[in-house]
């Protein structure tokens, strides 16, 4: 009997030829360095130590998993890499050992390899994740009792947990000014604005990311955000404050962008950030958790499907 083997086309997620996945790896770290420059500034030593094991570990994990699974090595492609440098960012920096370990692991297992590899998972690897560790080990992602025993030039307080609990007033000791330079409490690569933006610029620059996704989440994000300022601006911070803190800007530029789990068409790009933005302002405000995005995203992912069957009419006329 002939096997036969057909090529199906369909939404995303996608196969790729693999031809240009070293080359967005790599451009993805090297637009990750100054955030995380930013992060071992403010966070010191045990900061590189979290980096460093992410990114051994999420490498590790694929030598392991394609060893047995007996497929071909592909950490050579630096998407492994780029998994954990993206989870090791997010991870506070007095993560203990065993977290950093566990983390890349269900990034690589659970989040990539088991749909089949890059292009084939619907989520992103380092969203599902994030999401299981803060489900499952709570406090030790809370970054006010992690990070309880360091020593700061600026306000101790994870800005996003102090408005969650304490209101609007709790936003005023930190200044847009100190939140873009990363003087705040966060994850390690999180935290410096600036560095994200900068090299987010440089992804859509080079042409990695599309400009589309990113500036619909961050207007999703702020609009909302100011909606709910203007309508209990004793409860509900403004739209800067919340465009600086927690992980707004790592998603924008690193991980909503992320090819597999993200529309391809122009309309469904705009939808799809702009769903991320506004999920991320409904959990913050009225949801349990004081930084929505991870499972906003998961989300936006989810439907991400959908949206691409979202076509624009053809031009002319039917006989």
């Amino acid at each position: 009997m002939v096997d036969h083997k057909k090529f199906i086309v369909s939404h995303a997620p996608f196969w790729h030829s693999g031809s240009n996945i070293p080359e967005r790896s790599y451009h993805t770290m090297i637009a990750a360095i100054p955030a995380v420059l930013g992060g071992l500034y403010y966070f010191g030593m045990p900061a590189l130590g979290v980096i460093s094991f992410s990114v051994a570990f999420a490498v590790l994990w694929e030598l392991a998993y394609n060893a047995v699974a007996k497929r071909p090595n592909t950490v050579g492609d630096g998407n492994a890499a780029v998994i954990g440098l993206l989870l090791g960012m997010m991870l506070p920096a007095s993560a203990p050992w065993w977290l950093v370990i566990i983390g890349p692991l269900l990034a690589i297992v659970i989040g990539k390899q088991i749909y089949g590899g890059i292009g084939a998972s619907p989520f992103h690897p380092v969203l599902v994740a994030m999401a299981m560790l803060m489900l499952s080990w709570k406090e030790a992602l809370s970054f006010d009792s992690a990070l309880l025993n360091y020593q700061f030039d600026f306000v101790a307080l994870y800005p996003l947990g102090a408005v969650k609990h304490f209101g609007a007033a709790a936003a005023a000791p930190f200044s847009v000014t100190d939140l873009i330079l990363g003087k705040q409490i966060g994850g390690i690569g999180s935290t410096f604005g600036l560095g994200l933006i900068v090299g987010g610029i440089y992804l859509i620059y080079r042409g990695f990311i599309r400009w589309e996704i990113s500036l619909s989440f961050i207007a999703g994000l702020f609009i909302t955000a100011l909606i709910f300022n203007m309508a209990n601006p004793e409860r509900f911070a403004g739209p800067m404050f919340h465009l600086f803190t927690g992980y707004t800007l790592i998603a924008a530029f690193f991980l909503a962008t992320d090819d597999a789990s993200s529309p391809i068409n122009f309309i469904p790009m705009i939808i799809f950030g702009a769903g991320c933005g506004i999920l991320t302002m409904l959990i913050r405000n009225i949801g349990a958790y004081a930084d929505g995005v991870v499972f906003a995203l998961l989300f936006m992912n989810i439907l991400n499907p959908l949206l691409d069957k979202i076509r624009p009419k053809a031009i002319g006329k039917v006989v």
